[in-house]
């Protein structure tokens, strides 16, 4: 059957009634070849189907490590590549096919909404906290912001090239600024400066002293939160859908259909 998709005669190229007709189908197809493509490559890789993901160091690691200890166990044969991100580095990751999908913090700038979508994955709790050394600690009351910025802040900023220095929660110009969230807290506990945190890292050096929590004075804090992000037009492969389920619940479902697949 022949159908004519473009008009003719036209200088330039104009879909038809049909052509209009047929262009959905169309995109479902190309969506559907980018993602056999993604499946085909992860196979050829490894022989079983291969997990990249992007998240942000940000995101609550005891959850992020049960939730893998989870998928480890239903699907055995899955092999996963995590990469640890900051700020817009795990989207970049996703647009250059190296990542399926990735966990961003809502705050930062979508890099390339066309292409991308977001969904809201959790809200993780943020503390302010500093060493028991550090002037901040020893003031015996709520400090306001003003006080804060005249003190060394520790922020995190973007590693890829040319990104923005991150000013979200950032109070005054005295900032240092690394690349990796370890590090800050290495420099925090060293009591070189201050800064937010999320509450789930440091839980264990609040309670042992380590670090000490700051209580704010008119400065709210909003939690963090967090966004999946992934290609658009694009159906989530088995192993991650599983993998995104768990980790935008607060808790690991007792059985999954992954590992009762395997049992068959």
């Amino acid at each position: 059957m022949l159908v004519e998709l473009f008009e003719r005669g036209t200088r330039r190229a104009e879909l038809t009634p049909a052509g209009r007709s047929l262009l959905p189908d169309a995109r479902a197809v190309i969506a559907r070849t980018e993602e056999m493509k993604t499946r085909a490559r992860s196979i050829s890789t490894s022989g079983a189907e291969q997990l990249s993901i992007a998240v942000d160091v940000y995101y609550p690691r005891r959850h992020l490590i049960a939730c893998l200890q989870r998928l480890g166990l239903d699907a055995p044969t899955a092999v996963v590549n995590l990469r640890m991100t900051t700020m817009q580095g795990g989207e970049a990751l996703v647009l250059d096919g190296e990542c399926v999908f990735s966990i961003t913090a809502a705050d930062v700038p979508e890099l390339k909404p066309s292409a991308l979508e977001r969904h809201w994955l959790c809200d993780t709790r943020m503390v302010t906290v500093c060493a028991p050394s550090h002037p901040l600690a020893n003031l015996g009351r709520a400090a306001a912001r003003d006080e804060f910025s005249r003190h060394i802040q520790i922020v995190v900023t973007d590693n890829q090239p040319h990104a923005e220095k991150s000013t979200v929660a950032v109070a005054g110009e005295r900032r240092w600024f690394v690349n990796e969230l370890g590090a800050k807290h290495d420099l925090l506990k060293a009591g070189l400066g201050w800064g937010h945190m999320p509450e789930d890292l440091v839980s264990g050096d609040l309670a042992n002293g380590v670090l000490v929590e700051l209580t704010r004075h008119a400065w709210h804090l909003r939690p963090l939160t967090f966004m999946i992000s992934r290609r658009r037009g694009l159906d989530p492969l088995e192993c991650e859908a599983h993998l995104i389920a768990m980790l935008a619940s607060g808790h690991l479902p007792k059985s999954s259909a992954i590992a009762d697949k395997s049992a068959m």
